[in-house]
């Protein structure tokens, strides 16, 4: 899928360095006290969230236009995040799901040749539906846009969704070409496939190939196909440097170098050119992230004072010299241990 629809994040995963204990999420604690969910009804959920909007929710932004010539721009479908919520409150009802944003900002990023750098909104959303799991995506805007956390946070609620299959259908379309008036609006829009509305779901129609929208697209040419992978390359490393930049704040020096260092011999993640490495290393500064998050629990239990026999019995004066998730996950087990002596 184009860019302008976003880029969804991967599942998560566990790794051989004893990450499994410590990325358990947040919603392990919530779905504790729930019944757990039949394979039956997962599977029902996952395939009820992947069925198309009703087209009468769909809107279709124009992506890239031509610059000489007749006016023409290339249009893909979307919708607003209503149409995400309204789907998950019709399902789950608004008891069975949640979310919670995490917004950072940074100013360290190249924008145009004119202007060197500019700051960046960033909303992290982590979405939790109960009966499945969680998953976490970011959304990012120029913060000269008076609604850069808007749009930041409604593209990051819409990328974590699809990593449920809520609106993923949408990630086939790559563009179709229209006429546009002088604003660059569309001047029509295409009509959706059969496969993109609900009734044509629901019949068992899937889009055969990327770009499924429009089947009487000429093919492109070799020059043009290889350009477009390129292209999508660099914009899914693009977004997955700037998901991982933005947990630096939340992580700490010590342990967000350290997992660089460790895992991609690199200083800076715009440094990693492999699109894997990347998303490992995010995959992992995720799971330190919820690290600390159950760190903090623990702490709000003992009082910061319980941990510093710990830190001292591995040779630590701080959690700033906390470098590695191996280390991260042996803190939190230890005053984790100490909070349920204090709870009993």
């Amino acid at each position: 899928m184009s860019p302008a629809n976003g880029h969804a994040d991967g599942s998560e995963s566990c790794h051989d360095i004893g990450a499994a204990q410590l990325v358990t999420t947040s919603v392990a604690s919530a779905r504790s006290a729930a019944p757990q969910c039949a394979p039956e009804r997962i599977k029902d959920l996952v395939a009820q969230l992947e069925i198309p909007f009703d087209p009468m929710v769909i809107e279709w932004r124009v992506t890239n236009t031509t610059k000489n010539g007749k006016p023409r721009g290339q249009v893909i479908p979307y919708t607003d995040q209503r149409a995400y919520t309204d789907r998950l409150n019709k399902l789950l009802t608004p008891a069975g799901w949640t979310r919670k944003y995490t917004v950072h900002t940074s100013a360290n990023f190249e924008r145009s040749k004119d202007q060197k750098t500019a700051a960046k909104v960033f909303v992290t959303c982590e979405l939790t539906i109960f009966d499945l799991g969680t998953h976490a995506a970011t959304g990012e805007e120029w913060a000269d846009d008076d609604n850069a956390g808007t749009s930041a946070e409604a593209q990051a609620f819409k990328r974590a969704c699809s990593c449920f299959g809520l609106g993923r259908y949408l990630y086939y379309f790559s563009g179709d070409w229209v006429d546009v008036d002088e604003r660059k609006r569309p001047k029509s829009i295409p009509r959706l496939p059969q496969w993109a509305t609900p009734a044509g779901w629901r019949q068992g129609q899937r889009p055969q190939r990327e770009g499924g929208a429009n089947q009487s697209r000429p093919e492109p040419t070799p020059n043009d196909a290889k350009r477009r992978q390129s292209q999508k390359g660099d914009d899914d490393a693009g977004a997955l440097v700037l998901a991982i930049e933005t947990l630096h704040g939340s992580l700490g020096n010590g342990i967000y170098r350290g997992l660089l260092k460790t895992i991609a011999r690199a200083w800076k993640a715009s440094q990693i050119q492999d699109i894997g490495l990347l998303q490992k290393v995010l995959t992992y500064m995720q799971a330190a992230e919820r690290g600390l998050r159950r760190l903090d629990d623990a702490v709000s239990l003992t009082g910061p004072e319980a941990i510093n026999p710990i830190l001292r019995s591995l040779k630590l004066r701080s959690l700033h010299q906390v470098d590695s998730l191996e280390t991260l996950k042996q803190i939190v087990l230890a005053l984790e241990e100490t909070a349920g002596r204090v709870k009993r």
